[in-house]
């Protein structure tokens, strides 16, 4: 690895190694960290102000105090790669620390080691994180052969970082909602950034895992046997303080862990007293998983504390033989599925039940048609692929342990599809869902709903038999937008067919309905005294149930100050911009939009109160003069004119009387 040119301050380093919620130590020996003095910072680079750290010789446990970590390791299939992941929980005093020691690794940086913490800083922290964590050793490594311990002599295959790989992450180190939050004060802030002091105790979380695009963040020397001849996997937990470990080996028929040991300075400590020890997984798809509980108490730095633990695939002493149990289907029982894929055709915690096993177990499916296979996920669920077209096809069932023991009895179990369909949207408020059976079985029971992000439409039964079969389903309570449909198959002898379907339908919006509430006189619209405004009341709602936004015109104004209860709404209307242009022909249109942009308009015209005087009084409309058209009030233009008129004259009079 090529010389780095740049490095911090050790204070820095505490930061960037929290990063590494994960990092665990340098080989499986404990010794003393040397910690390099701080160079020069002239000629830092990068957005950070810092273009690389140099974090050897370091681990997260010498420099920060967690609450709790979780570390999760997965050993490639080539036993040579690793993938890491890992989450640090900070809280309280630790936290302040944390926020207080990332502030300082961009100590000469702007807005750096000033005391607050900022989304910028945070920001840097996730670029060169991955190249401190790169220097730091895991604690962890490999050792084929016999039962190795850390005083034979041997040399460890160690794991690595593999900084290319390596992805950082937080929750909550810049705080939400601190009441101390401010905008960045230093000199090339971006124009977002926010910090908070670094004395704030909010709980935090750091985060290690694989950058996406990369397959691993980890590699060591690959295993010669690839895990099949002995080993020894050795952990430095010295000063690990309450963190989980979880390690995952490939797939691998007998892999167990044949003994274990933890050692303080190389005395072998007592198990259920000084500490507990592994315990095994055995998971459904054949990989073996590890847990281990770490809980080193700091009054015993610097003892160095060791855990070995010793695997093998060598038959065990004693081993049970599963057995089916009474929650097993009954032979020759039909399990559906959707062929032409590789389906989930039974779930986990169902599939659980058939069989039991101290050390777990598996189940094993022999097809008698070409093209169809199955095997269980990490999970337990069972996964059955078909060839596309297929119906179904016969298969002996076995469950095994992990140890190669198999039960004495077997079951037959038809796989197979019991319908095909297909569904559309015709008149805009239905589902027609089109069923036609298989023949896998006789007939079935179909039920089915709409469904959408929880949301529900009525459920809809019918039987179907040997002939095609639509089943009208309602999206009532469905929003505009992709709609799926849901539902179950039952038969007898079939196992239930919970089923999701999806036909890229979608549900087209529906317009809004709005209403115009009318007055006990007849009136769309009630004036008030000073004839320059009036309310309008109506109804509005969405038949689709989303949201509706309301806008009125007038005279080419535009008003969106409604009053809405529930379905009623009501707006006071001003007719100011109607006067000032003179217009006495008030045309209202009333505008609703729903979420998904449809309008519904409402055209509403309003009388003229003045021209509703003058038909009350009693002048001939016939006669045609210009004084019988016109109202036995002033029209609201002339009082306009009018009240001008003797505002004017009474500001002249009282200009002449001083």
């Amino acid at each position: 690895m090529a010389a780095r040119r740049h490095y911090v301050s050790a204070t820095a380093i505490i930061m960037l190694i929290m990063m590494i919620s994960m990092s665990i130590s340098t080989s499986v020996t404990s010794q003393k960290m040397n910690f390099n003095e701080p160079m020069d910072t002239e000629g830092r680079q990068g957005s950070s102000g810092l273009s690389d750290v140099d974090c050897s010789g370091y681990t997260f446990e010498d420099l920060f105090d967690y609450n709790f970590a979780l570390f999760n390791i997965a050993i490639g299939s080539d036993w040579a790669t690793a993938e890491m992941d890992a989450t640090a929980y900070v809280n309280g005093s630790n936290s302040a620390t944390v926020r207080d020691n990332l502030d300082g690794l961009f100590e000469g940086a702007p807005g750096g080691d000033n005391d607050w913490i900022s989304t910028d800083e945070r920001e840097a922290v996730r670029e060169i994180g991955p190249m401190c964590i790169e220097d730091m050793d895991t604690r962890l490594g490999l050792r084929e052969g016999v039962p190795h311990r850390t005083n034979s002599g041997v040399a460890w295959n160690d794991m690595e970082f593999v900084e290319e790989g390596i992805a950082l992450d937080e929750v909550d180190l810049v705080a939400p909602n601190h009441p101390d939050e401010r905008s960045c004060t230093n000199f090339g802030a971006s124009a977002d950034c926010r910090e908070i002091p670094v004395s704030a105790t909010d709980d935090l979380q750091i985060s290690l895992f694989v950058k996406s695009g990369e397959q691993n963040n980890m590699r060591f020397n690959q295993l010669p046997n690839q895990g099949v001849s002995n080993f020894t996997l050795a952990l430095n937990v010295t000063n690990m303080t309450n963190a989980d470990l979880v390690m995952t080996f490939p797939a691998l028929q007998g892999l167990r862990i044949a003994n274990y040991a933890m050692e303080d300075n190389g005395v072998e400590l007592v198990d259920g007293q000084d500490y507990t020890g592994p315990q095994e997984e055995f998971l459904p798809d054949g990989k073996l998983r590890i847990h281990q509980h770490v809980n080193y108490d700091k009054s015993n730095w610097p003892t160095g504390r060791n855990l070995f633990i010793d695997f093998t695939t060598a038959e065990p002493e004693s081993n049970d033989v599963p057995v089916w149990t009474n929650m097993k289907p009954n032979n020759n029982s039909i399990i559906p599925l959707m062929s032409g894929t590789e389906y989930l055709a039974v779930q986990a915690d169902e599939l659980s039940d058939w069989a039991s096993d101290s050390n777990g177990w598996n189940l094993a499916c022999e097809f008698t048609e070409t093209g169809w296979s199955s095997r269980q996920d990490e999970s337990g669920n069972l996964l059955v692929s078909s060839p596309s077209g297929a119906i179904s096809s016969v298969a002996t069932c076995s469950v095994s342990d992990p140890f190669g023991a198999t039960a004495v009895e077997t079951l037959d179990f038809t796989f197979g599809q019991p319908f095909t369909a297909t569904a559309a949207i015709n008149d805009g408020e239905n589902i027609d869902f089109t069923i036609t059976p298989t023949g896998l079985v006789a007939e079935m029971t179909v039920s089915a709903h709409a469904h959408q992000d929880g949301a529900m439409g009525s459920l809809r039964s019918s039987m179907a038999s040997n002939q095609p079969l639509t089943i009208a389903l309602p999206m009532d309570g469905i929003k505009p937008g992709q709609v799926m449909i849901m539902g179950t198959a039952t038969a007898n002898n079939m196992m239930n067919f919970d089923f999701m379907l999806d036909y890229g339908l979608e549900k087209q919006s529906l317009p809004p309905t709005v209403t115009l509430r009318v007055s006990f006189d007849g009136k769309n619209a009630t004036w008030d005294a000073t004839g320059l405004q009036f309310t309008l009341k109506g109804t509005v709602s969405d038949p689709d149930g989303e949201s509706v936004a309301m806008t009125l015109q007038l005279c080419g104004s535009t008003a969106t100050d409604f009053t809405n209860v529930g379905i009623n709404w009501e707006i006071d209307v001003s007719i100011a911009t109607c006067v000032l242009q003179e217009i006495t022909t008030y045309d209202v249109v009333v505008t609703a939009t729903d979420e998904s942009g449809v309008e519904s308009t409402l055209e509403v015209n309003v009388e003229d109160p003045n021209a509703q005087s003058d038909s009350n009084s009693g002048s001939n409309s016939n006669s045609g003069s210009e004084e019988d058209e016109g109202s036995a009030l002033p029209s609201v233009s002339m009082l306009a004119t009018l009240c001008v008129t003797l505002l004017s004259a009474a500001m002249l009079r009282r200009k002449e009387d001083q």
